[in-house]
């Protein structure tokens, strides 16, 4: 079965960037980035289509940006404008077909 694994997670102060990475062990279709914040409920924040169109919740629109790589079977999320808000575990799962997930990569925004 895909195993998902995601990385770039770090701490950062508010106004601050990173980019996260998603690595898939085989073939994925649309993908999706998702965070969990302490108490709060996994919440899908961003997709990207096999044929590259995007979606993203109000919440990050026009400060985060989903993209792949088909070849590498990669999943990227460049994240902009950080707030402190946006603290949270984020990971990497098809939003029609869940994979098991991953372990997930922390983002930590201080303000």
């Amino acid at each position: 079965q895909v195993q998902l694994v995601e990385s770039g997670g770090g701490l950062v102060q508010a106004g601050g960037s990173l980019r996260l990475s998603c690595a898939a062990s085989g073939s994925i279709n649309a993908m999706g980035w998702y965070r969990q914040a302490p108490g709060k409920q996994r919440e899908l924040v961003a997709t990207i289509l096999s044929g590259g169109s995007t979606i993203y919740a109000d919440s990050v629109k026009g400060r985060f940006t989903i993209s792949r790589d088909n070849a590498k079977k990669m999943v990227y999320l460049q994240m902009n404008s950080l707030k402190p808000e946006d603290t949270a575990v984020y990971y990497c799962n098809q939003p029609w077909s869940y994979l098991p997930w991953g372990q997930g990569t922390q983002v930590t925004v201080s303000s």
